[in-house]
């Protein structure tokens, strides 16, 4: 059963890649690399259920965490085109 699944997530793994690399737009992409990022969350768990440990379980929400917070910072970058505070030549904040 668990294998199943292991190999249901290995090959929409290698989709998400394959979206990843030829992805049509940028927005395509960075939604590509985040279902990478929920299904690698999703294979620690899977793993940690058949290993018998259960501290694979917060590896894996911490990971989802980092997923969460590099997918919004990736999309900001790319609109902004900046991660912090931009200053004007005259000394004002923009």
């Amino acid at each position: 059963m668990f294998s199943a699944t292991t190999a249901a997530l290995i090959i929409a793994m290698v989709l998400a890649l394959g979206r990843l690399y030829m992805g049509p737009t940028l927005y395509d992409r960075v939604l590509a690399a985040n279902a990478f990022g929920t299904k690698t969350v999703l294979m620690i768990g899977v793993m940690g259920f058949l290993t018998g440990r259960p501290d694979f379980l917060d590896i894996s929400l911490l990971y989802a965490l980092i997923n969460f917070i590099a997918t919004i910072a990736v999309l900001k970058f790319f609109r902004y085109r900046t991660l912090g505070d931009r200053v004007d030549p005259d000394g004002g904040k923009r």
